[in-house]
């Protein structure tokens, strides 16, 4: 089972974390099911930008990201050329080391 090493982030994993999740597994779903509650807005159905991840390390195990998700992350905040939407991003048998951006575009977390 690949290793998801989650980067320190102030709000969803302050600490840091690593967990492991079968291949086949989309990044967002093995946080959740680890107990680190990353946004996901839209139910994981690649319709808003809540989830995105930047992929430090091992970004070319995961399946390439198809023309929706690319049109999605260019309205991610703080969008680098290895954003992904964690819901997209499928784990292979590679670990992988991903960054929680400090900031999303929630706007029904922010009441609009």
């Amino acid at each position: 089972m690949p290793i998801i090493k989650i980067l320190p982030h102030p709000e969803y994993c302050p600490q840091g974390a690593r967990i492991s999740a079968p291949a086949g597994t989309s990044i967002c779903e093995a946080l959740l099911d680890n107990h680190i509650n990353i946004e996901h807005a839209c139910d994981m159905v690649c319709a808003c930008t809540t989830c995105h991840v930047i992929v430090r390390e091992g970004y070319a195990s995961l399946n390439a990201p198809d023309e929706n998700e690319e049109d999605m992350l260019d309205r991610a905040w703080g969008l680098e050329s290895q954003s992904r939407l964690s819901c997209q991003a499928i784990l292979a048998q590679q670990d992988v080391v991903v960054e929680i951006p400090k900031y999303s575009i929630n706007q029904v977390k922010e009441g609009r």
